[in-house]
């Protein structure tokens, strides 16, 4: 059984110099356009939902009083430093 995912048709311009290299990129992978753009776009989408999902989580932290001071994060990173050089 084969499962097609639906795609919809999306238009934009590019600066025309990101044009030239998203076609460089397309032709020395082999992939066609789309697929260098769907990638571009996933993986664009991937790292700022996480760093959205992060900022909120640490708000909710911060909100709830799960804090940690500044001096005390450093010194546990500063033993957990000197801990692997032993």
């Amino acid at each position: 059984m084969t499962t097609t995912t639906k795609r919809e048709q999306v238009s934009f311009k590019l600066e025309t110099n990101t044009k030239r290299r998203l076609e460089a990129l397309a032709a020395a992978t082999r992939r066609t356009k789309t697929f260098v753009l769907e990638e571009a776009i996933n993986q664009y989408l991937d790292v700022n939902e996480w760093q959205i999902k992060s900022i909120e989580e640490g708000l909710a932290d911060a909100k709830a009083g799960r804090i940690i001071n500044h001096e005390t994060l450093v010194a546990k990173w500063e033993k957990r430093v000197d801990d692997s050089l032993d």
